[in-house]
């Protein structure tokens, strides 16, 4: 995929009120890994993650260990925070295997300095937005356009599950065409479709939560926060009344890659989601509080560069985008080993089924898990057992990241939903309506269908692993490890075989896409172009 620098077009609509912002650039990934501190602190996640920010991630990372890392991945080298996301994979219907879709440009955290006394993230702060089971939109016609603003009060569509079904986005890219609004389409687009539409890849975008209770974090890792009525501005719920700094994410994934062409298949986020309703984000805070409520309160600038905001310039200089691509942080040796970047694999990382819905989805094996209490007793000590990992370094492989600074008009207030009264409503045809969701009643476990499950090697006596009702492990693969003092280290890798008795099994077709969706026009936009737009 070419370079390209990218434009944020806000649509000005009725409103004339413009609100400061900056996007923080940060163009290169510390790593791809099953990590994931929040969710699953000290253990290994059930699905991969693409990380930015600080080098101080890691599975069992707090506030210190985020400000204390040795470099950011991001522009600004006051921010240590921790920004994930899913991964994307390309599923291969014809030979059943998945391969990593490539990430362009790092990723961009916007900072919307919406609402009245807005408030800086305090030490330790730490939330998520969106649903990893979620398979199904209950918020109307997912296929069709959100309806005004000023309709859903009485559609009784302000609840926080609505909003949150609103807050995700899968933007089609293409820049020689008229570009999509940010959070036009909460769905992920099918390969036919993506093939038609988008030549430039998809952006998925997520807006956060921006009302807090004044906690720092939740049992659930969300109730202590909430959206405001319009999802990105807005009022706030009379539980959540103190505003904080609105986090908007944006990821670029290379779907027209070389390697999908003329490929049939489908595109998967890591969790086994290809609905996209189960599409989620993660920020951890690693800023000083005073030094991010005074960027708060001091760039002002409609702009959005981080080179108009003097505090940060002044405190610079801002890093380059290769200072912000060298920096990686530290897997443990297991997940080192995993490497859920591999060019081919037989299933996603960590074993994760795909499950289409409109069920929500349920929690599936993760092999590594289980086994990682194997891997503790090879290499010793107590820090690895059945849900933790050793803290054994290794190098995180290179991402791919392509320079996506994207500026910024204004991003006016309304959030991403800033209407427009000259604008037509698209209809479903335009909105690629054909693309319909699975009618099945219970949720689909959807497995390759094109190959066989191979037959598991006979192999001498393993380590015994303690087995969950079902379920019996056995060794497939060992892999020999040599240390820098000249230990030899031997993992061994045991798959589970799980025994289930099931009466059906319901297979889900998605038909292709239609016509090539068009841009609303009631909400921000962003255009891509070559070069750097005036302000």
């Amino acid at each position: 995929m070419p370079s390209k620098t990218l434009t944020t077009l806000a649509i000005l609509g009725m409103s004339s009120v413009t609100e400061a912002f900056w996007r923080m650039e940060c163009r290169g990934s510390t790593g791809f890994a099953r990590i994931d501190p929040i969710v699953d602190f000290d253990k290994v996640s059930s699905h991969a993650h693409a990380v930015h920010g600080s080098s101080g991630f890691g599975v069992s990372a707090t506030y210190d260990d985020l400000t204390a890392g040795d470099c950011t991945s991001c522009a600004v080298k006051q921010d240590k925070s921790a920004y994930w996301t899913p991964a994307m994979y390309f599923l291969n219907e014809d030979t059943g295997e998945y391969s990593p879709v490539p990430q362009v440009g790092g990723m961009l955290s916007y900072y919307l300095i919406r609402g009245d006394n807005v408030t800086a993230f305090p030490p330790g702060f730490q939330m998520l937005a969106g649903s990893n089971y979620r398979r199904d939109y209950t918020v109307g016609d997912p296929y069709s356009p959100d309806p005004p603003q000023s309709d859903w009060a009485a559609l009784k569509q302000t609840g926080q599950s609505d909003l949150e079904q609103r807050a995700i986005g899968f933007n089609c890219l293409n820049y020689a065409a008229t570009p999509e609004a940010s959070l036009y389409r909460h769905y992920l687009p099918n390969k036919t479709f993506t093939d038609a539409n988008c030549p430039d890849g998809l952006r998925l975008e997520i807006m956060f939560p921006s009302c807090w209770n004044g906690e720092v974090s939740a049992d659930d890792h969300k109730s202590h926060v909430a959206y405001p009525s319009l999802v990105g501005n807005g009022d706030c719920p009379d539980t959540h009344t103190q505003r904080l700094v609105t986090l908007f994410y944006e990821t670029i994934w290379d779907t027209n890659a070389a390697q999908f062409q003329g490929k049939s298949g489908s595109f998967v986020i890591s969790n086994g989601d290809r609905t996209g309703y189960g599409y989620h984000g993660d920020f951890m805070t690693g800023w000083d509080q005073d030094f991010l409520q005074e960027a708060i309160d001091t760039c002002t600038n409609e702009s959005g560069e981080l080179s108009d905001c003097a505090l940060f310039v002044d405190n610079g200089p801002l890093l380059s985008e290769d200072e912000q691509r060298d920096c990686k942080f530290t897997e443990p040796l297991a997940l080192v080993a995993e490497n859920v970047l591999a060019k081919t694999m037989t299933e996603l990382p960590g074993g994760v089924q795909i499950q289409d819905g409109p069920e929500s989805a349920t929690a599936g094996s993760n092999p590594i898990d289980q086994f990682t209490s194997v891997i503790g007793s090879i290499l010793g000590g107590d820090s690895a057992t059945t849900t933790t990992s050793s803290s054994i370094s290794s190098s995180t492989p290179s991402t791919t990241a392509t320079p996506v600074a994207t500026t910024s008009s204004d991003l006016q207030s309304g959030g991403a939903f800033i209407e427009s009264s000259s604008s037509a409503s698209p209809s479903s045809a335009d909105f690629g309506a054909a693309e319909v969701a699975p009618t099945s009643s219970t949720s689909t476990l959807i497995t390759p269908s094109t190959t066989s499950t191979p037959a598991l090697p006979t192999t001498t006596a393993a380590p015994v692993v303690t087995s969950e009702p079902g379920v019996s492990y056995e060794v497939y693969s060992t892999q020999t490890i040599t240390s820098a003092n000249g230990l030899v280290e031997e993992i061994v890798w045991m798959q589970p075989v799980v025994y289930v008795t099931e009466d059906s099994v319901t297979t889900v077709t998605i038909p292709a896409a239609g016509q090539k969706v068009k841009a609303r026009s009631h909400v921000m936009q962003h255009r891509h172009n070559h070069g750097r737009r005036g302000h």
